[in-house]
């Protein structure tokens, strides 16, 4: 595709975000199901469905020959990045949605044979949209993010679950030598905030690619590093760990956890 049709595109999903979001806040004062999916923690409610039909109605409508991956399938069967291919989260933090009515966000990487062209991240209740287009920089809202500074670990607040101490107790020496431990319950947010700088760094265990999609955007319009846990590329295509980070501090945390 040509500039001029992504600068449409990263238009018209600036507009259906808004929409989106629009509809999620009035439709969290009415009553609505919350079920759970994989465990008691994995939860889904009756508005991610609905936003996520009313993205696959739009690109159906507008752009028939992309492709969906959405969280709560009711888009294509996506086993490639052939094409075009626009990766949702209708709800990223349905637990946070579900019991604090903040911190969520919808989440939206436009990818095009494999490669991330739009990211947008939209703070539904604080009205913070975290967007960007390959080539052309990130912004929020209005404002263009710089490009990441030089920071020190020992000044740097990093964001992980609790949770996964327990599982590699390695992540103790980076509580140790941060400044401290964040942990927001949404991946797209936390990783618009590595973007934006409000933290360094950004470590989950578990995340989908509609998890990632639209920060891997953002980061790497500011020059962030995102990886697996172990270093090595994401494919975007399946499950997998993560580690995001200003690339100040990226080696010095990788040395501390993998020695």
């Amino acid at each position: 595709m040509t500039q001029p049709q992504w600068e449409t595109i990263y238009k018209i999903a600036q507009q259906w975000t808004k929409e989106a979001g629009e509809q999620i806040r009035t439709m969290m004062g009415d009553t609505y199901e919350i079920h759970t999916k994989a465990n008691q923690h994995d939860l889904v409610t009756d508005v991610d469905r609905h936003t996520e039909l009313f993205f696959k109605e739009k690109i159906n409508e507008h752009f028939p020959d992309h492709r969906i991956m959405g969280e709560e399938g009711l888009g294509d069967e996506v086993k490639d990045l052939d094409g075009t291919v626009w990766i949702i989260d209708p709800i990223d933090g349905t637990v946070n949605f579900v019991h604090q009515q903040c911190y969520f966000a919808i989440s939206i990487g436009i990818f095009h044979e494999g490669v991330g062209f739009i990211g947008i991240v939209y703070d539904v209740m604080a009205d913070e949209m975290f967007m960007a287009l390959k080539g052309h920089g990130a912004f929020l809202n209005n404002e263009e993010l710089p490009k990441l500074p030089n920071v020190s670990m020992n000044e740097s607040l990093l964001s992980f679950n609790a949770g996964w101490v327990l599982k590699d107790r390695r992540l103790e020496n980076l509580v140790k030598e941060s400044r401290g431990i964040r942990s927001y319950g949404a991946a797209s947010l936390e990783l618009a905030y590595v973007a934006c700088g409000r933290i360094e760094a950004y470590i989950s265990f578990n995340l989908a690619p509609w998890d990632m999609a639209g920060g891997y955007v953002l980061l790497n319009e500011v020059g962030g590093v995102m990886t697996n846990y172990e270093g090595n590329e994401l494919s975007f295509l399946d499950k997998d760990t993560l580690l995001a980070a200003n690339p100040s501090i990226y080696d010095d945390i990788t040395k501390r956890i993998h020695g």
